[in-house]
């Protein structure tokens, strides 16, 4: 679990930074099994969130890299660099409003 939310009640969040309660409304793209996941479904995912942000499950690669940003980019301590598939993001893209 991130420093970002604290998990409340399923898919409901709290924002730290916000104090609003977040909800997952919807996947964005196709799901891990559309895309050849094994049986247990767990691969990349792309959710909007009731704020109208977005959330990802993929692999977290701060450590990796952080040193790595270039020096216009900037992380906060509580945010995470996580590296998501190409495939998903581009299946993502049709489900992504344009506003």
């Amino acid at each position: 679990m991130s420093r970002i939310g604290i998990r409340c009640h399923g898919l409901h969040r709290l924002n730290l930074r916000t104090g609003i309660q977040l909800k997952i409304m919807r996947r964005i793209g196709a799901s891990p099994r559309e895309r050849g996941s094994l049986p247990d479904g767990t691969r990349p995912d792309i959710f909007e969130l009731s704020d109208g942000n977005f959330a990802v499950i993929d692999t977290e690669a701060t450590a990796a890299l952080d040193k790595q940003l270039p020096p216009h980019a900037a992380r906060a301590d509580y945010e995470r660099i996580v590296i998501i598939s190409r495939e998903t993001l581009l299946r993502a893209k049709r489900d992504i409003p344009e506003q």
